[in-house]
C-alpha cells in the first residue's frame, strides 16, 4: 500500500519507520540533532509548501529518508488505515 505525503510524494507504507508530530517531537534536543544530521547528509525531503506539521522517517535499501509534510500525523494515520497498520508508528 502507498501513502500520499503531500506535493505529489507517495511512499510505500512498508518503508515507513515512524510518523512524528513536528511541534511535539522537536522539543527534544535528540530529535533536533537527528533532523539536523539528516539535513546535513541531504536525507531530508521537504514536501510541504505550507507550515509543516509532521515528519516521516522512511527506510529503503538501508538508507533513511526524512520527509517533512504539511499533513498532520493523525490525517496520515487515517489515510493509511485502509490496509496497513501504522498505529504503532505514531
Amino acid at each position: 500500500m502507498y501513502l500520499h505525503l503531500g506535493q505529489n510524494t507517495v511512499v510505500r507504507t512498508d518503508e515507513i519507520l515512524g510518523v512524528f508530530d513536528l511541534d511535539n517531537s522537536t522539543v527534544s534536543k535528540h530529535t533536533r540533532k537527528f533532523l539536523g544530521n539528516a539535513q546535513k547528509e541531504k536525507r531530508v525531503v521537504n514536501v510541504s509548501m505550507e507550515l509543516p506539521k509532521s515528519f516521516i522517517v522512511c527506510e529503503k535499501n538501508g538508507r533513511q529518508t526524512i520527509y517533512i509534510s504539511q499533513i498532520a500525523p493523525s490525517t496520515l494515520l487515517r489515510r493509511a488505515k485502509g490496509g496497513s497498520s501504522l498505529e504503532g508508528l505514531l
